[in-house]
């Protein structure tokens, strides 16, 4: 029995090493934590339970029989993340690079149908060079198998990617089929093609970071949500992020209790909007003064800045915002913003969190740029998402509501739930100057009788009560009334049922 004991601490203690001393010191001075630090970061101390710490890759080929490491690169197992079940796998980059095994792969899978058994989210902290090569088709069927399950998964449990260090070739899917991906400024990145095979084909020269750095997904792809500056911000940031979601489908988000008054007035709120009506403002004042305590979690904030989407609470429950932002394109949704927001309200849906739309939107981007790059398909998937969702959904129109933008945020016409509006809020087809030019075409020669004809047309529809006497908005409020209205309209919607009829699945215009 001692021998066998004594043999057991020598394995975990070889398991635990990784690939050594030294490369774990060279992961230090890349700047970043080794597998089994990040996870002792995430996790609630003492809570990880590791699974698979002794497999072995069953590779032959290459001489690869005579380089066996236990874990085979990657840490899998489950522990809590201020006390919630977390299923979570930590790929490390000393063993092997990070490569993706047929075992390493079957380590990935089984937490994951685990997690999907029991309800609770799966975090993976990604940092590899990718499919294992000496293993050929064998890696490549791994990844194919953890993709599966990502599918599976989705929309049952939340799946978080953080990608800490390489993420490349047919590694990048499983992060994108995840809900959402964080990155790691200067040491993470991600790209389908690497630099040296671009160069070779399509003589594009380019570095790592220019191709695929934690910049680049977060402002020009939006294939990331958010980067963070180091692995050690990065992870305090997810734990703070978990908080805001449910275990599963099945689940609601936790409720975080708060001293912060439901009913507490902003008087600040009531001069938010110019008088101006070209002059912009910050959507987001109104969303940290609108939410607990000011605490707003927001979402890929520097990819289509025109609109803002992020989690915050109400009384102690988790709520996705969605926000026209004037500040940038005047609040235009375009194609970017289409997707950004579709995406996210069907993650909302998805896990029984309430969506909130704060609207000041002149309409779609105008262009060719945008025409023939499916502006129409595109905004289509953000009229698709909202009307599909089942959640309480409260809208709030701040200001302008404009054209088809009006119908795809968050109208009544779409089963918007509570439909409130500022008294600064205009809701027409378009703006005063291009309706009077289209409607009187006749007296564009005539700049007195336009100017009038313009300040008839804004007269009528520069205002809320047009709408409100059609029952297209519920109520007229006062601005530094806002959180107090919100509120009671979600405790009031709190058992909302709603189906949509039996299908096997939409046909959204991807």
């Amino acid at each position: 029995m001692f021998d066998i004991i004594r043999q057991l601490e020598e394995r975990r203690a070889r398991a635990r090493a990784g690939g050594g001393k030294k490369r774990v010191d060279a992961q230090h001075e890349r700047g970043k934590l080794s597998a089994r630090e990040r996870i002792d970061l995430l996790l609630d101390p003492d809570t990880f339970e590791e699974w698979d710490m002794f497999v072995e890759h069953r590779s032959t080929d290459f001489g690869m029989e005579k380089v066996t490491i236990p874990g085979d690169g990657v840490v899998t197992g489950y522990g809590t993340i201020n006390g919630r079940t977390i299923f979570v796998y930590s790929q490390d980059f000393t063993v092997f690079g990070g490569s993706l095994s047929e075992t390493h792969a079957e380590k990935i899978c089984k937490i994951m149908d685990q997690a999907i058994k029991v309800g609770a989210p799966v975090i993976g902290l990604n940092d590899s060079g990718g499919a294992r090569i000496q293993e050929g088709v064998s890696a490549l069927a791994g990844y194919a198998e953890v993709f599966a399950r990502n599918v599976v998964s989705s929309g049952v449990i939340p799946q978080i990617s953080t990608i800490m260090g390489p993420c490349a070739g047919g590694a990048v899917y499983s992060p994108a089929v995840t809900d959402f991906t964080f990155m790691v400024k200067d040491t993470s990145y991600m790209f389908v093609t690497g630099p040296d095979v671009l160069k070779t084909v399509t003589h594009e020269e380019v570095t790592q970071e220019e191709l695929g750095g934690a910049l680049t997904h977060t402002i020009k792809s939006g294939v990331a949500d958010l980067a963070f500056d180091n692995d050690v911000d990065a992870i305090e940031q997810l734990r703070r992020f978990v908080d805001f979601l449910p275990s599963n489908n099945r689940e609601y988000p936790p409720n975080r209790p708060t001293d912060d008054p439901a009913d507490r007035q902003e008087p600040s709120l009531d001069t938010l909007v110019p008088t101006n009506p070209n002059e912009s403002y910050d959507v987001k004042e109104l969303i940290t003064k609108l939410v607990d305590e000011g605490d707003f979690f927001e979402l890929k904030p520097a990819f289509a800045a025109n609109i803002v989407t992020g989690f915050g609470r109400m009384e102690g429950a988790t709520v996705g915002i969605i926000a026209n932002q004037p500040k940038i394109l005047a609040g235009c949704l375009d194609i970017d913003a289409s997707v950004k927001a579709a995406r996210f309200i069907r993650f909302c849906d998805c896990f029984n969190i309430p969506i909130i739309m704060l609207v000041d939107v002149p309409g779609f981007l105008p262009g060719t740029a945008q025409e023939y790059g499916g502006l129409i398909r595109h905004g289509a998937k953000l009229l698709y998402a909202f009307a599909e969702a089942t959640v309480p959904k409260v809208t709030l129109i701040t200001r302008k509501a404009y054209g088809g933008a009006y119908i795809v945020m968050g109208s009544k016409h779409l089963r918007g739930d509570v439909n409130m509006a500022w008294p600064s809020a205009e809701i027409a087809v378009m703006g005063a100057k291009g309706a009077v030019e289209i409607i009187f075409r006749a007296d564009l020669d005539d700049e007195k009788k336009i100017a009038g004809r313009e300040k008839d047309y804004q007269e009528q529809f520069a205002n809320p009560f047009r709408m409100g006497a059609r029952g297209y908005i519920d109520d007229v409020i006062m601005p530094h009334n806002t959180r107090w209205r919100i509120a009671r309209s979600l405790r009031m919607l709190r058992n909302k049922k709603l189906e949509n009829p039996w299908k096997k699945h939409g046909n959204i215009p991807l």
